[in-house]
């Protein structure tokens, strides 16, 4: 059998027009410096560095347990509830370290929401999903105020339009594809910098993914934002700056129509080529 010798054609930038290359944006929103993780004793993530500017969409991909996933939790903290865990290293949030002692990580994951690869909407009513986290953090002083901003997530997550008649009903009557935008919504509600999606689309059908893939587009607008996605031509739509993970490391940073076109490292052109994978 012969050996593939060029790569898979993938589409960069064809989600309304090419990407802006890495590099664009003028301020760094997230700066990592040789992050090392673990789970116990074993190491999952080692000397990561990195830097994300703020308001684009970077994605991280590489193949099932390198540590792209691992690597997202760590930029809100939600691997502290792991028993066993340790972190060593920086992950500086506009030039704060969110691990130093006494960070408030509370007031960490209000500026940096998350939405999980699996949509998981609470058994409420559309609005009070929307409104759950102004609530518990006590975000607005009146009624109105809370239905304001309701109203302003579901616009921002593109969903308004479909559930505007309906939000005294249960979140969990809308489809897969509005579930998950309802738990965009819900991030957004408080009104983070950052938001990481850890594969957001890869239960969905494809009309509902092109739609997360148009609301990732315009929100960078407003939000940075961290994607990872097995998909590479999903990275390749909807994101400026690709990062590449292989057993913990990573392996290579770039511009995405650099990345998919011609990698720096050899390692990356070979995953992406599907030699590996």
């Amino acid at each position: 059998m012969p050996v593939q010798t060029e790569p898979p054609k993938i589409e960069v930038g064809s989600r309304r027009g090419s990407a802006p290359a890495s590099g664009t944006s003028s301020s760094t929103k997230v700066a990592v410096r040789d992050l090392n993780f673990f789970y116990g004793r074993v190491q999952a993530l080692h000397n990561i560095s990195i830097e994300i500017p703020e308001r684009i969409v970077m994605a991280f991909i590489g193949p099932s347990g390198c540590g792209k996933s691992t690597f997202l939790r760590t930029l809100n903290r939600m691997n502290d509830v792991i028993p066993g865990t340790r972190v060593a290293g920086q992950v500086l949030i506009d030039d704060q370290d969110i691990y130093a002692p006494g960070a408030d990580v509370v007031e960490l994951r209000r500026r940096v929401g998350m939405v999980f690869q699996k949509s998981n909407p609470f058994p409420k009513s559309i609005f009070d999903n929307v409104a759950y986290g102004l609530r518990i953090n006590r975000v607005t002083s009146s009624g109105s105020e809370l239905a304001g901003r309701v109203e302003e997530a579901l616009k921002d997550a593109a969903l308004w339009n479909e559930v505007k008649d309906r939000l005294k009903t249960s979140a969990l009557s809308l489809s897969g594809g509005q579930q998950q935008r309802l738990c965009i919504a819900r991030a957004l509600a408080i009104r983070p910098e950052v938001l990481l999606m850890d594969e957001p689309a890869s239960a969905l059908d494809p009309i509902a993914t092109s739609k997360i893939e148009e609301l990732i587009f315009d929100l960078k607008k407003q939000y940075t934002i961290v994607i990872v996605t097995h998909n590479m031509q999903q990275a390749a739509r909807v994101s400026d700056t690709t990062a590449f993970f292989l057993l913990g490391k990573l392996i290579e940073v770039n511009a995405t129509e650099k990345m998919f076109t011609a990698p720096n490292e050899k390692l990356t052109e070979d995953y992406i080529t599907g030699r590996f994978g």
